[in-house]
């Protein structure tokens, strides 16, 4: 009988645990910024995946699990592709990346609140003008890559991202 899929609580405690250690770039701890990601995708309207998926959605890239951590996991499949597709690989491009995350059912959404939580104004303020700066325009060229600066409102995204919903 196969193992059931962690609950939401579970995957919240996981990752919570694997990036205990770190901290963000103003210093304060990662799971701030986990729970606003997850936080960020509920109030969109994202599924249980989807925000089980926010709060894994650093922890292959920065290394706080391990990718075979992920693949032997007891979470969907849908879960796991939306970690792998919102998670940057070294020396890949930014359309490569935004390209991925568009093709990925679901991805755009988790992206979406990961941006929206980066480019909080109240986080940016405390980091230094250079790289607040640099960081504003990435945040920008992303968004704009991935079509969140107009065009489909939030509720056409979420459809086209999670097509099980509406």
């Amino acid at each position: 009988m196969p193992m059931p899929y962690l609950n939401l609580s579970q995957v919240e405690l996981i990752a919570r645990e694997a990036h205990r250690e770190q901290t963000d770039k103003a210093g304060r701890p990662y799971a701030e910024h986990l729970a606003a990601v997850a936080e960020g995708v509920r109030i969109r309207g994202g599924s249980e995946e989807q925000i089980a998926a926010a709060w894994l959605h650093d922890a292959i890239e920065d290394g706080a699990l391990s990718r075979r951590w992920l693949d032997e996991a007891p979470l969907s499949g849908r879960v796991k592709d939306m970690v792998l597709a919102v998670t940057k690989r070294d020396g890949e491009d930014l359309f490569a990346y935004t390209g991925r995350i568009l093709a990925t059912p679901g991805a755009l959404l988790i992206k979406e609140s990961d941006l929206a939580h980066n480019a909080d104004p109240d986080r940016l303020a405390v980091l230094e003008p250079a790289t607040r700066t640099r960081l504003t325009e990435k945040y920008a060229q992303v968004r704009g890559l991935l079509g969140l600066d107009g065009g489909a409102g939030p509720a056409e995204r979420r459809d086209q991202a999670n097509p099980a919903a509406g």
